[in-house]
């Protein structure tokens, strides 16, 4: 039997629960000329149900999300023909100092607890990092790829 396509909407707790284990995506800014930035991103979800991604203020990801906090991540399953689901939202960029607590729960959320936090939160501190948090706004329908129903059943 062909794969069928589903395209299941959900609620916002629905939705974090789809999200949580899931921390790969692709990142959509908008560049100053109009045109869009694509960046493969590692991403969590905090406490308060935002994304949020780690990162380095010389990005262009960076640059954009500060003059446009519009934007869009379309988050993928670790499995290439898994589920995903395109969320919209608003981003804002947190640098250090304030970044460092954010940047610890991110790393929570994605590998869970660290050996050393103090080791850990210097590192962060050394490499300059910046953490971007996005308020989810929007989102599509969890998708998934295959035949459409009535392709499929004259297969």
């Amino acid at each position: 039997m062909p794969k069928i396509a589903s395209a299941d909407r959900v609620d916002r707790d629905a939705l974090l629960d789809f999200l949580r284990p899931r921390h790969r995506a692709v990142l959509v800014t908008r560049r100053q000329g109009g045109g869009v930035q694509l960046s493969p991103v590692t991403c969590g979800i905090d406490a308060e149900g935002r994304v949020v991604v780690s990162t380095y203020p010389q990005r262009a990801k960076v640059a954009n999300a500060r003059r446009d906090a519009a934007v869009s991540l379309c988050v993928l399953s670790d499995e290439w023909d898994g589920p995903w689901v395109q969320l919209d939202g608003a981003a804002e960029v947190l640098d250090l100092p304030e970044a460092v607590e954010p940047l610890v729960e991110y790393y929570r959320a994605i590998s869970g607890e660290h050996p050393d936090w103090e080791e850990y939160r210097a590192a962060m501190t050394r490499q300059g990092k910046s953490l971007l948090r996005i308020t989810v706004t929007g989102w599509g329908p969890i998708a998934t790829g295959g035949f459409p129903a009535d392709v499929a059943g004259k297969l």
